[in-house]
């Protein structure tokens, strides 16, 4: 291996793989590091989607879509916090992305008929604007089985595949070929895909390379130190995820405590490293949140972790409660803006209102859907269950009375369709994850039907979403507000696009791969040194 490139990436995920081919595309020698025996970051156990305005896919589903819709949502979505500037960026840069990697890097992406996750704003599209991978084989390229970091819990279906089955259970015997064939989709079929565009392109990757050192070099370049050996190069990318896992980052950012669903191996490297070299911050308390469930045995690279809770919240027959017994959202709101809610703090303590929580279900609710991997039908350990909802209640620490007198108002809600408190089914986004088969709405039953049961749900994350300051070329700002010569980041290591808004599914892997893009094409336009 070389010590000298054009261009060294931290981070292997969809930023950084992004950035590196298409910099090699144009003509940079290219070295990715990636700190964990594994590839592919949080990108690689996520869903893929990728949310892209105006992508050039989407007729082919029928779906339509206008710049100037487009970016009346985002200025809408984002209450105004993403300015004009930043949203003509993005609506400049993010469908030469995705032509780029369908048309010259091979990934195989399909648009999604996924509702924008806020339709009542103007601008909103019914669908299209979310971008799926096509399962991928990586079994002809040898090794790379083994590289991608495996999925956490999701089964080896597309996005696609997994709308189509309405609520349905998965083929047990297509999951398990699939997994025999080592097959990959969602977003370890995008990394596995991106690593071979990155070897087609000349990029050198090396794992187990933790970067521990960055600094300048009397000649300006930057010189980077890691398990792997010491690096040189005129520009650097900071790729490296999030800082989730860092208990001490977290505790000084992050406005409540939230469970990291991610990988693991997302610890703040670069964002400290970019601190340590001059950079300014932005958004630090911003996450891509999302409620999860947290059963016992559920882990991942053997530290405790957590699955989405967000269908769970949305099918009907359950409702999501405090400790004071009351429903506090929209259970079927998207999952971003439902993890917002357990930071709401309780005027007169200032204590935490909404954690604890808990999923409260009947037993027609367990006998129908999966909670958090669980089989229909079977009550799990980890579950409390009692044959009243007072019993339940005071099994779980919850109010009684308070926990009565909201079913006593849900249930009737229920029945009539209609959910006068929060609005609970009342919009497409909502109804999209409901069961179709529960009318007249899909998202909304009376819990009525005993034994009853609940599991603690709590606020989580997928991502931080603050970090670096940088321009519309990823480059990194310092505290003067110019950019740090040859310093560049995208993904989760850099303050998101979207100003802590989450306009639609994908929005996290979409800002990610729009900014490695750019950053890519700037290196690419840069006369190499």
């Amino acid at each position: 291996m070389d010590t000298a490139y054009d261009t060294v990436v931290l981070g292997s995920g969809a930023s950084g793989l992004v950035a590196a081919v298409r910099a090699a595309r144009g003509g940079r020698r290219v070295l990715v590091l990636e700190k964990d025996e594994r590839l592919g970051g949080t990108s690689a156990v996520g869903g893929g989607v990728m949310w892209v305005p105006g992508n050039h896919l989407m007729s082919e589903g029928g779906w339509h879509d206008t710049r100037e819709g487009a970016a009346a949502y985002l200025h809408a979505a984002t209450d105004g916090y993403m300015d004009a500037e930043w949203i003509d960026w993005y609506l400049d840069t993010a469908p030469r992305a995705v032509r780029f990697l369908t048309e010259e890097a091979g990934i195989r992406l399909r648009a999604l008929g996924r509702p924008d996750y806020h339709q009542h704003l103007p601008g909103a599209a019914s669908g299209g604007r979310g971008l799926d991978n096509d399962p991928f084989d990586p079994g002809p390229y040898e090794g790379l089985v083994e590289l991608v970091r495996p999925p956490t819990y999701l089964p080896p279906i597309s996005m696609a595949e997994r709308d189509a089955l309405q609520g349905e259970p998965v083929d047990p015997g297509l999951l398990e070929q699939r997994r025999r064939d080592g097959l990959r989709t969602m977003g370890g079929a995008l990394v596995g895909r991106l690593l071979v565009a990155a070897a087609e392109a000349g990029v050198h990757v090396a794992n187990r390379a933790r970067v521990t050192g960055l600094e300048r070099t009397d000649g300006g370049d930057w010189q980077v130190e890691s398990a792997a050996g010491t690096f040189t190069a005129p520009d650097v990318v900071l790729a490296s995820g999030g800082f989730e896992w860092n208990p001490r980052l977290r505790a000084a950012f992050l406005a409540f405590p939230v469970t990291p669903i991610s990988a693991p191996s997302n610890e703040g490297d670069g964002l400290e490293l970019g601190m340590g070299a001059g950079a300014s911050l932005d958004l630090v308390r911003a996450v891509w949140g999302v409620p999860v469930i947290t059963p016992p045995d559920a882990r991942y690279d053997g530290r405790p972790s957590g699955r989405m809770g967000n269908v769970e919240m949305t099918l009907p027959g359950s409702v999501t409660v405090n400790a004071a017994g009351r429903r506090f959202v929209n259970e079927a709101v998207n999952y971003h803006d439902a993890n917002r809610v357990f930071g709401n703090v309780e005027p007169g303590t200032g204590k935490l209102a909404n954690q604890p929580a808990w999923l409260v279900m009947d037993h027609e609710y367990l006998r129908r859907y999966s909670v958090a991997g669980s089989v229909p039908g079977r009550v799990e350990d980890w579950m409390t269950t009692a044959d009243t909802p007072r019993g339940l209640a005071e099994a779980c620490g919850i109010d009684p009375a308070g926990l009565e007198a909201t079913l006593e108002r849900f249930n009737a809600d229920a029945r009539a369709g209609v959910d006068t408190e929060f609005g609970r089914g009342g919009s497409p986004q909502d109804r999209h994850l409901g069961d179709p088969d529960n009318t007249p709405n899909p998202c909304l039953r009376p819990v009525e039907h005993g034994p009853f049961h609940a599991v603690p749900i709590s606020a989580g994350v997928l991502g931080t979403a603050g970090g670096l300051a940088v321009d519309t070329r990823g480059r990194v700002l310092g505290a003067d507000g110019h950019p740090l010569e040859g310093l560049h980041a995208a993904g989760n290591v850099s303050a998101s696009v979207f100003r802590d808004a989450y306009p639609g599914g994908g929005a996290t892997l979409g800002s990610a791969v729009t900014r490695g893009f750019a950053v890519g094409e700037h290196l690419a336009s840069r006369a190499r040194v």
